[in-house]
């Protein structure tokens, strides 16, 4: 039972940690709806992707062949992640150039239609899935034991639930994080084709320059605080 247990806190670390793609995935595209609507999508897609994750499960555990190549060297997994980094390139790309030139209102009615509340959901189901595909295969070559996978997915579930919400309005309240999210999506998307093909990027190459240029990021939104708080100051004496 103790083995168990410590396998199960490894399993849950290592679902948060990827977890942390799928915050920035929610974050974006959430922001594409009316505020009313993004705990509901949220949730929805979520949930949706979970159940999505443990089936997922199921069929690595039924299907040893998910890892076998088919053709040209690539198995199922590797067409997975080769379309789902294209997936991700072209949306990370396509919605930094809507930031930039300020053309997101052309988008609104869309957005507030049931279909644009559906297009945001299955987006996050299919990402998820793609983010999870890895994750999976390490679980079920850790353990057999299939609750201490699930219960795994089910804390992360509702970890990233809690804080995918106050994460996401607070980048989409400031432009230049949501860029920078973007950006890391980039990235993200990149890594995962590559992993597709057979080429593996080292972890640390990619979150911790991501840390680092959140951090610079942070500084500067201090900085424009504290500037405005000065002004203000001045302003009152005046």
């Amino acid at each position: 039972m103790a083995d168990a247990l410590a396998l199960l806190s490894l399993l849950i670390g290592l679902e948060l940690v990827l977890g942390v793609d799928n915050i920035l995935v929610i974050a974006i595209f959430v922001g594409k709806l009316p505020e009313a609507s993004r705990a509901k999508a949220r949730f929805f897609g979520l949930s949706l992707a979970v159940l999505a994750r443990i089936a997922m499960l199921f069929l690595v555990l039924f299907l040893a062949g998910l890892t076998a190549p088919l053709a040209l060297n690539l198995s199922i997994r590797d067409i997975i992640l080769l379309g789902g980094g294209l997936f991700l390139l072209w949306k990370a790309v396509r919605e930094i150039h809507h930031t930039v030139e300020l053309s997101e209102e052309s988008d609104e009615p869309a957005s507030h239609s049931r279909a644009g509340f559906l297009s945001v959901i299955s987006h996050i189901v299919l990402l998820d899935i793609v983010f999870s595909v890895d994750s999976v295969i390490t679980a079920v070559g850790l353990t057999d034991k299939v609750w201490v996978i699930v219960s795994a997915v089910l804390v992360s579930f509702i970890a990233i639930l809690a804080f995918a919400g106050p994460i996401g309005d607070f980048i989409l309240r400031r432009p230049s994080l949501k860029i920078l999210a973007l950006s890391f999506l980039i990235t993200i998307g990149i890594t995962i084709f590559m992993e597709g093909l057979h080429k593996h990027v080292p972890k640390a190459y990619i979150y911790l320059p991501m840390g680092f240029a959140l951090f610079v990021e942070i500084l500067q939104l201090r900085y424009e605080h504290n500037r405005r708080v000065l002004r203000s100051q001045a302003g009152t004496r005046a």
